[in-house]
């Protein structure tokens, strides 16, 4: 398999609730006017605590500082796993799971912090630009690893890790099990043509923006008939990561959920947030996942 450092350096941010409306017309500007930003990399996120916005260094350009902008110090790079159609026939799960063991897990086992984002098409790993000598050294054995320079992908060498780019440093830290709250909410995993952003521009603006507001009655009906065109059908449940706020220093914390997922062929979709991660899988599995998960806490403990 082929693992490809993406030629974006990344900002992790947070935006509060209450300034969600300072930030409305950069991040507008991000999602529906691409052609007035050189921004590559964007992911928006919200969750009850915030708006999680991960973007490239000329996306973050356009994030005015505030006291609503929270900002990691750290820049980081995302890598993208490309199995040249020779994935195992063997598992059929889909998400992070298909990388649990041959990316998180070694990652997690040489101390190196993850932030992970799942997209209907692909999972990106990302992992800060101080660790990407251990990164490489950690999975050379394992892919083929290209690094991506103005636009071309150039072959990565055990040599190539060591020249320029600084060991992680940091003390081992104590593995610990973090708690997991399972919402009975049912979501969807969608994928959107951009083409089809001007159609549904209205609904996708309502839900990113106004989503606590009162909804009339008659544009419900509009908006599920948006909805049916880019729905696949699947409902998957949530299983959110963390009793506090994570942090971003910690290990381990996308293999705790990743690895018995993988072990037992769960599909997962895997959303890294400012303040905590969430794991989405198929509803018709949350039943086995909690007993699993709560299985692992218990073994854990004793």
């Amino acid at each position: 398999m082929d693992l490809h450092i993406l030629d974006h350096k990344l900002r992790v941010t947070s935006i509060t609730k209450t300034g969600l409306q300072q930030y409305t017309h950069p991040l507008i500007k991000l999602i529906f006017l691409r052609n007035r930003t050189r921004c590559k990399f964007f992911s928006l996120t919200e969750t009850p605590e915030n708006y999680t916005v991960v973007l490239d260094e000329e996306g973050f350009k356009e994030l005015k500082p505030s006291e609503h902008l929270q900002v990691e110090g750290s820049t980081w790079f995302p890598l993208n796993v490309v199995s040249n159609g020779n994935a195992s026939s063997s598992s059929q799960a889909v998400g992070v799971t298909k990388i649990a063991k041959s990316v998180i897990a070694p990652l997690a086992e040489q101390h190196v912090s993850v932030f992970m984002l799942s997209t209907y098409q692909t999972d990106f790993i990302l992992v800060r630009e101080k660790d990407l000598s251990v990164v490489v050294e950690t999975l050379l054995e394992e892919f083929n690893i290209f690094r991506e320079e103005g636009g071309e992908s150039v072959p990565v060498h055990s040599q190539d890790a060591c020249n320029g780019l600084q060991r992680n440093g940091r003390e081992v830290p104590h593995a610990r099990v973090h708690p997991v709250l399972i919402p009975e909410n049912q979501f969807c995993v969608m994928s959107l043509d951009p083409d089809t952003l001007p159609a549904i521009a209205t609904t996708l603006i309502d839900v990113l923006f106004y989503s606590n507001s009162p909804k009339e009655g008659a544009s419900v009906d509009q908006d599920m008939e948006c909805i049916k065109f880019f729905f696949s059908g699947e409902l998957w449940r949530m299983v959110r990561i963390g009793g506090q706020p994570l942090g971003f220093d910690e290990c381990g914390i996308v293999a705790q959920i990743s690895q018995p997922l993988a072990d037992s062929d769960i599909s997962a979709y895997y959303i890294s947030t400012f303040s905590f991660d969430h794991a989405l899988v198929p509803e018709e599995d949350i039943v086995s996942v909690t007993e699993m998960l709560q299985a692992q806490r218990k073994d854990m403990s004793s």
